[in-house]
């Protein structure tokens, strides 16, 4: 550490990067007047052993400050402190005094900012006018320090395998709730390398994508609640609150070394992509962690407060359309290539395969809050050459009032379809008046994909998420039970579109579990063989429950954990689902790249889909209610050569009456069978390839009430 140097350096690239002799950084600062590089010694060091101030005519290009520093290399440990004007009702923020993070920083040290409240880090959280006071004490005591990263892993000849969305499965999971529960067996549970352990059962289930809830560093220790029933303290578990968008969390990794969790991330990407299985992240560009006016300094409000974030016309404020005390200002130009340095590091040197945008309408605002017709960060992402294979997910919403689901702007962004949510859940309930809206749901959402040139895949169909209820609780209570989230049950949505049948809670009535358990089953047959991209919620597939618990946020515990001991008591719906998982893959009808017509196709005159009655007339969809059937055409243009063609016959009644449903024809030279029926007991509600039943009778059918039925199309057999 005595023969460390301090070179002119270079602007570019941005952060810390590791060089032949030394580190050379970079940092961003345009209303700053003075840039001051710290290095540490270790992660709980109150001073650096080194500081160095640099020269603006030396080691400033235009807005960059850089500087090389010899003599040091990974690992190494860093902050800054950021001189300028400290003038909050302008906007401007400096303070030479307070340490700030890299925001560009790779990986940070474990601490964590929020458990030293009372630090001058966190004073101006507490003072009604604390954010108007000039803080003179500096300490970098309880602030997490940048690390260092060296990029060069073994990535053995791994590349992204951006899977076609049309034939993707997505499977939304929290790091450490998937294997936390002391059930799951791992040896590393709730980290990276759990997740590793965890792949049989993801290759068991047959699911393509893995979407991991934010992994980008946050501290769970923000949140200062304590749970009413049990005293014990809440936390941020979701991690909706970002400190360092370029860093895996360290609190995920098994590795405690200093550079660990990146190894550890890299080696988690590798051995899923080894088992055909993509990584998508859950990103939050559109707030930070530093909060409102009153908040903590952590990184970006100390480099450059104005260009960074959304201010209101009083620049002592911020502009909430996150609903989280800030926004980032994502058109801002500086913003708009922060975010595309941070996408392209993520895809090139953590090889994932796509990003889900958390509050994506944000982006498509410009600096003072309005919604742009044609947003340049939007377009700029969907149209950067790194990125065009990567897949780009939208929350197409925000928390200002911004809803644009089927209207998400940029070109070939997909969107989490809410309405796909909303109208499967409503039908299944038994409402009535929603069963056009269903159909539409069941073929792609052409009302609202079709008018831009968009393609049923860009939407994402799901009918529950980490946001609200699971899908047991989803059949299991009227109403939302978040009591010990300590906010007297005022949080969450009362907006759940959910039945208890009978009974609130679980229940030892065998009717009601039969009824719950059927439904269950209901619900994925519609989303797994729906035209778009299906997404499944972390143990739906075995009817993981959070206690009627719809804002599991802050519940770092057994409610939101995934416990394991449901794969056996539920393994019959574990059945069910993985089988129609791989039933959904292997036929190319339900993965078709364009919307349906009711039209033939090439050499076909038989529509492409058929809508029916329960007499097997055309459907009237003004009589029709809680009845539908069509028939679904398999073409000779969606041919795979690990795909069937086969065509098929679907019926849905949410009505509490059965229905004896008369069959359709079947194509020419074929007969029906029995696939599915989820009004049958395991294993006859879903009949393996080749197992599939002839059918008693081929002109009618019984279909239970609220039951799904599936027939296919297979050759006569010859005489």
């Amino acid at each position: 550490m005595e023969n460390v140097q301090f070179l002119p350096g270079k602007p570019l690239p941005m952060g810390a990067t590791v060089m032949k002799g030394g580190v050379n950084f970079s940092v961003f600062t345009r209303n700053g007047t003075g840039v001051v590089l710290a290095l540490f010694t270790h992660p709980d060091d109150a001073e650096p052993y080194k500081s160095y101030t640099l020269d603006n005519r030396v080691n400033r290009t235009g807005d960059l400050w850089h500087v090389f520093v010899e003599g040091i290399g990974p690992d190494a440990l860093y902050l800054y402190r950021v001189d300028g004007p400290f003038r909050p009702n302008e906007g401007l923020r400096f303070n030479v005094n307070k340490y700030v993070l890299d925001p560009y920083a790779k990986a940070l040290t474990r601490t964590s900012i929020f458990d030293n409240i009372g630090t001058d880090h966190s004073r101006d959280l507490w003072q009604t006018d604390g954010d108007l006071a000039y803080s003179r004490t500096h300490s970098a005591a309880g602030f997490p320090k940048c690390v260092v990263v060296d990029d060069d892993f073994d990535w053995q000849q791994d590349r992204p395998l951006n899977y076609p969305l049309r034939r993707s499965v997505v499977y939304e999971a929290h790091v450490k709730g998937l294997t936390c529960h002391p059930s799951s067996g791992v040896a590393h549970p709730g980290t990276y390398r759990g997740i590793i352990e965890a792949i049989p059962y993801l290759k068991k289930l047959g699911i393509s994508s893995l979407e991991l809830l934010p992994v980008h560093e946050f501290d769970e220790h923000e949140n200062t609640r304590l749970n009413p029933r049990t005293g014990e303290r809440l936390y941020n578990y979701w991690g909706y609150s970002t400190i360092a968008f370029f860093a895996p969390k360290a609190g995920f990794s098994s590795d405690s070394s200093l550079s660990g969790p990146v190894r550890e991330f890299k080696e988690m990407v590798r051995e899923l992509h080894k088992a055909e299985i993509e990584v998508i992240l859950d990103i939050v560009f559109n707030h930070t962690a530093e909060g409102n006016e009153r908040g903590v300094t952590i990184n970006f409000r100390g480099f450059d407060n104005p260009v960074y974030y959304m201010l209101e016309d009083n620049r002592r404020y911020y502009r909430n359309y996150s609903g989280c005390g800030n926004t980032m200002n994502c058109n801002h130009p500086v913003m708009r290539s922060f975010i595309i340095d941070c996408l392209r590091y993520w895809v090139t040197e953590m090889h994932v395969d796509g990003f889900r945008f958390d509050l994506g309408s944000i982006l498509g605002r410009d600096q003072n809050g309005r919604m742009l017709e044609n947003p340049p960060m939007l377009e700029r992402i969907a149209e950067d050459p790194v990125l065009r294979q990567t897949k780009i997910i939208a929350e197409a919403w925000d928390a200002g009032g911004a809803y644009q689901v089927g209207w998400f702007p940029g070109g070939r962004w997909a969107e989490w379809n809410d309405r796909y949510r909303d109208d499967v859940r409503r039908f299944w309930r038994g409402d009535s008046g929603v069963i056009h809206h269903f159909a539409t749901r069941l073929t792609g959402s052409s009302d609202l994909y079709l008018r831009d040139g968009r393609k049923p895949f860009h939407s994402i169909n799901f009918v529950t998420s980490h946001d609200g209820f699971t899908l047991n609780d989803m059949v299991t209570y009227n109403g939302k039970h978040n009591e010990e989230n300590g906010e007297n049950n005022r949080d969450g949505s009362d907006h759940n579109i959910s039945y208890n049948y009978g009974f609130e809670g679980p229940v030892r009535n065998p009717a009601i579990e039969a009824m719950r358990n059927r439904q269950v089953k209901n619900v994925f047959v519609s989303l797994l063989l729906s035209l778009g991209t299906p997404m499944l919620l972390m143990g739906d597939e075995i009817r993981r429950t959070q206690r009627g618990n719809n804002n599991a946020y802050c519940q770092d515990n057994e409610i939101s954990w995934m416990n394991w001991n449901f794969v056996r008591q539920h393994a019959d719906i574990f059945r069910f689902v993985s089988t129609l998982i791989r039933f959904r893959r292997s036929h190319a009808t339900f993965l078709r790249p364009e919307f349906l017509t009711g039209k033939g196709r090439e050499s076909h005159t038989v529509p492409d889909i058929t809508w029916f009655n329960e007499d097997a007339k055309e459907a009237d969809w003004n009589r029709m209610d809680h009845f539908l059937a069509y028939r679904l055409m398999g073409t000779e243009a969606h041919v795979r050569a690990d795909c069937d063609t086969n065509d098929f016959y679907l019926m849905f009644n949410s009505s509490v009456h059965d229905v004896t449903a008369t069959l359709c024809e079947p194509p020419v030279g074929k007969r029906w069978v029995r696939v599915i029926d989820t009004s049958r007991s395991s294993p006859a509600d879903f009949l393996e390839a080749g197992q599939e039943e002839e059918l008693e009778n081929h002109l009618k059918y019984v279909v239970i009430s609220r039951s799904a039925v599936v027939l296919m199309s297979v050759a006569n057999e010859q005489n």
